[in-house]
């Protein structure tokens, strides 16, 4: 997978953006990145089950900082201080894949209701 173009992190409007070169930029909520956090103390090793309880996520978390892990990764720390993280890629587009067929499903949904 190719490294995004350009990364910004809107801290205004608590938002990361990955601009990629072979696809449309992807948007990501903070809060949404923290939850889908890949580390061993958010999933278990073993079992992949999520361990973090998504609903204890403060919804104004903040990105504390971020620095690049090689090519291949976001290595964030936020505002809970926990920074066990290294967000790949490739996890941070399946992110913003999820949350796109999310909306679309909403938008199909509401369409039917009318």
């Amino acid at each position: 997978m190719n490294s995004p173009e350009n990364i910004r992190m809107h801290r205004e409007t608590r938002m990361l953006e990955l601009t990629w070169k072979d696809a449309a930029p992807t948007v990501l909520p903070f809060r949404t990145v923290r939850q889908n956090c890949p580390c061993a103390v958010c999933v278990d090793e073993f079992t992949g089950r999520r361990i973090l309880d998504p609903d204890t996520v403060p919804e104004d978390l903040d990105l504390a900082e971020a620095s690049l892990a090689g090519n291949y990764a976001l290595r964030v720390r936020w505002s809970d201080n926990h920074d066990s993280g290294l967000f790949t890629w490739v996890h941070l587009r399946r992110i913003g894949e999820a949350l796109n067929a999310a909306a679309e499903t909403r938008t199909a949904d509401a369409a039917e209701q009318d």
